[in-house]
């Protein structure tokens, strides 16, 4: 049985350089641990759902944010197997279902001073009933609040955790959002 680990390599020039892919100047190419070698994200993205590893992490365990920062693999909990990637997508289409934009609404009209986002995932998942694990509630929660932030209802009102590309990549852990000023 062959392993199958897919690993992105920057700045490296193989031999047949007309298979990379030029990105922020420098050449990406992806490597399986079977020997295959893959042009692209997409075909890298294939290879690792045709071998049953995360699409995300390719199998390795750990996303890889930007070349400086990485974090154990939120999509398939660390596994880098395709099964826990499908199950936790399978339970966010389920909690896009049970916590409609209209619950977070009612949730945070009552609060009148800056709020967190893991206060109003908890005061949601208390409102639903909804058991600790069942369902990735924050991730929902924070999804909302940033949809209302773009949709200028909300604003974020946090200073990042840390700042991993300048100010085009930014950390927030917990961030705290307001309503926004009519």
């Amino acid at each position: 049985m062959k392993k199958h680990t897919i690993t992105a390599l920057w700045d490296e020039i193989p031999d047949d350089a007309d298979d990379l892919v030029l990105v922020r100047g420098g050449f990406r190419v992806y490597l399986c641990l079977c020997g295959k070698q893959l042009a692209d994200r997409a075909a890298a993205e294939l290879h690792a759902a045709e071998t049953n590893q995360c699409t995300t992490c390719l199998g390795s365990t750990v996303e890889h944010i930007v070349p400086s920062f990485s974090q154990p693999c939120t999509a398939c909990a660390g596994t880098g197997r395709r099964k826990a990637q499908l199950i936790w997508e399978l339970a966010y289409m389920e909690a896009e279902t049970a916590i409609p934009v209209e619950i977070v609404r009612k949730v945070i009209a009552d609060f009148t001073e800056p709020f967190q986002l893991s206060q109003v995932a908890d005061t949601v998942r208390e409102l639903l009933g909804l058991p600790v694990g069942r369902l990735p509630v924050g991730p929902r929660v924070r999804d909302i609040l940033r949809r209302l932030e773009a949709d200028g209802e909300l604003v974020l009102v946090s200073a990042p955790d840390e700042m991993l590309r300048g100010t085009s990549v930014m950390l927030y852990r917990d961030p705290y959002w307001q309503h926004a000023s009519d």
